[in-house]
């Protein structure tokens, strides 16, 4: 048998949670955050391709 859970509850926590976290959260910060993740994702991804590129040249 399956325990009865509070489902408006734990909605009520989650959502109190989540407005908490979005209202402590400044807006530059978050800003910094997208810029530093689109830098660290292109640069990741010209790694991978100058790393695919040298193997092919190392395999002949």
């Amino acid at each position: 048998m399956y325990p009865h859970h509070e489902h408006s509850t734990a909605l009520g926590t989650v959502s109190g949670t989540v407005l908490t976290v979005f209202a402590t959260i400044d807006l530059h910060d978050v800003f910094k955050t997208v810029i530093l993740a689109i830098i660290g994702a292109t640069i990741s991804f010209g790694v991978t391709l100058f790393l695919k590129w040298v193997l092919k040249k190392i395999k002949g």
